[in-house]
């Protein structure tokens, strides 16, 4: 039976969750970013959709500014080289681009948003995307077949987020008329519409990438730049000729405010609207006062082993070894109050791919029995983890260090100077025994991240893990038809990773989009990014 998508005006904010893979599955953190809600209600959690009472204010009203505390403000606004997600500038970037498609989280389906209608062929190998007619970008050229297929090239070519799934699995891309854009895959792929909520689904008007040395941020979303300041601030003004309709809001600021308790204290004063949140403690406190959009992710809380040739993880006994002396549960009183939810589950008890492959258990017995045992074949116990210097990831570091010493590692904690230097020494060099990351994969796209952190050729794949066997079941998981097809595969891959252990998992968590009481119809959708086209402020 075809699968087909058709695009409603929503005005009340619906919910939707990330899969995201416009973050990268594996990606280093920060430091903290913790895991769930935390407080008395945190584990009862565990679906993604709007949380918190607010009151009914009536109709939309015209007038005003709304101002967002992102996570971390991009450095560009061009998605070839931004991180397309919500934590790393995908909100700013799908309000001044649209998406072709969103993931609505409450009905746990993708709809179109630019698109008039996305539509699966009975063999799952076809799906059509339909363009609605009208849409313009900013800068009054048409959004038509044509500019969809040139802006995912050029993304593509760029080598954007995702793009190496995208060329893996379609095998064809054409503008069969000027409202119609034709995708052939190479197998069934039932997570491809959520790349059309990331950035192959941000469609760049052709004058924004004309110049490759001047580019300009030109899409068809409901607001235009106004000020950007890079990694800095961001001011957005509406469009009059949004095809949805002239934005409420005067004014959309995105503004730069580092750490969890400076962002709600800017809440509680009413300096900002809506804030990001990812750490444990702070989801807690703003929940308990604040309506908002909550997604829970699996395993938000990892330890990355670097698996590559010359450093000790390349022994799985090693990495064994990691797995059965660490105890997620410290970990999480000392960097997260408590407030975490520690497992070493790839999927955790509440997700839909939730499944019987065995957690790890602490036994420092069986831990030093390895260690011991890879001495003897020449290793000399030393581990270098790498870290960013902040009290959370300061926390983490040195309950591993502590955890992994007492079974026979010496492990030196080495903390960079900026995250930029983290970025090299981890990315570009590889220069790391372990580090702290955050997986995030959500139940709506849960093969996309794993794939891009697992699979050998991904340029994602931090750890270096590398095996033709992991890359066969990703395969399988890809392409599975069916939910039980698919959670067979995942159970499969899943039972993989704890056999080989490529990276240990610490904890699943949360984020957390918060608004005021008075803010209406932000609409989410994959991995937080969130449509205010349709958003207004109560008087």
């Amino acid at each position: 039976m075809k699968r087909h998508l058709v695009r409603r005006r929503t005005i009340a904010a619906s919910a939707a969750l990330i899969a995201s893979a416009a973050l990268l599955a594996g990606c280093a953190s920060t430091g903290g970013s913790g895991g769930g809600t935390g407080g008395t209600d945190g584990a009862a959690v565990t679906k993604a959709g709007i949380v918190g009472e607010q009151p009914d204010a009536g109709g939309p009203v015209d007038g005003g500014t709304l101002s967002f505390a992102g996570y971390s403000m991009p450095s560009s606004l061009d998605p070839l080289v931004t991180q397309v997600a919500g934590s790393t500038g995908g909100t700013e970037m799908a309000n001044i681009y649209d998406l072709l498609v969103r993931y609505d989280a409450e009905r746990k389906e993708y709809v179109p948003q630019l698109a008039e209608s996305l539509t699966e062929s009975d063999d799952h190998l076809t799906w059509i995307l339909t363009l609605r007619d009208g849409v313009t970008f900013s800068d009054g050229t048409p959004l038509d077949a044509g500019a969809v297929v040139t802006s995912i090239n050029r993304y593509n070519e760029g080598h954007g987020v995702n793009s190496d799934q995208w060329l893996a699995g379609v095998a064809s891309m054409v503008a069969t008329d000027p409202q119609t854009v034709t995708f052939t895959l190479k197998a069934p792929w039932s997570e491809f519409p959520a790349l059309l909520t990331f950035g192959h689904g941000m469609i760049l008007a052709p004058a924004a990438y004309a110049d490759p040395e001047n580019f300009r941020p030109i899409g068809a979303g409901p607001y235009t730049v106004e000020k950007f300041a890079p990694a800095s601030s961001l001011e957005l003004t509406p469009r009059a000729d949004y095809w949805d309709g002239k934005p409420h809001l005067d004014t959309v600021k995105f503004v730069d405010i580092a750490g969890g308790q400076p962002k709600i204290q800017a809440m509680d004063s009413g300096g900002v609207q809506m804030s990001f949140l990812r750490t444990a403690e702070w989801i807690s406190d703003a929940k308990a006062k604040y309506p908002g959009f909550y997604e829970p992710l699996n395993l938000s809380d990892m330890l990355q082993i670097n698996n590559r040739a010359g450093h000790p993880g390349a022994d799985p006994n090693v990495r064994k070894a990691i797995a059965l002396a660490v105890d997620p549960e410290v970990i999480n009183q000392r960097a997260f109050n408590g407030d975490g939810h520690p497992t070493t589950k790839i999927f955790a008890d509440w997700s839909e791919w939730h499944n019987d492959v065995p957690a790890f258990t602490q036994d420092t017995a069986q831990a030093k029995q390895l260690v011991d045992a890879a001495k003897a074949n020449g290793f000399d116990g030393k581990l270098t983890y790498v870290s960013v210097n902040s009290p959370a990831a300061q926390a983490i570091a040195t309950a591993t260090q502590a955890m992994l010493n007492a079974v026979g590692f010496t492990v030196d904690v080495q903390y960079t100077a900026t995250i930029t230097d983290m970025v090299k020494r981890l990315y570009v060099d590889h220069d790391f025994d372990l580090t702290y990351g955050s997986g995030a994969i959500s139940d709506a796209v849960p093969v996309l991240r794993i794939d891009a952190a697992l699979r050998s050729t991904s340029p994602n794949n931090l750890v270096g893990y590398s095996d033709p066997a992991m890359d066969a079941l990703l395969d399988a998981a890809r392409t599975a038809v069916g939910h039980d097809a698919k959670q067979a595969a995942l159970n499969a891959v899943e039972q993989k990773i704890h056999d080989d252990v490529p990276y240990l998992g610490l904890g699943w968590g949360a984020n957390f989009v918060a608004w005021q009481p008075n803010v209406h119809g932000a609409m989410p959708s994959n991995d937080g990014i969130m449509l205010l086209g349709n958003t207004w402020i109560a008087q």
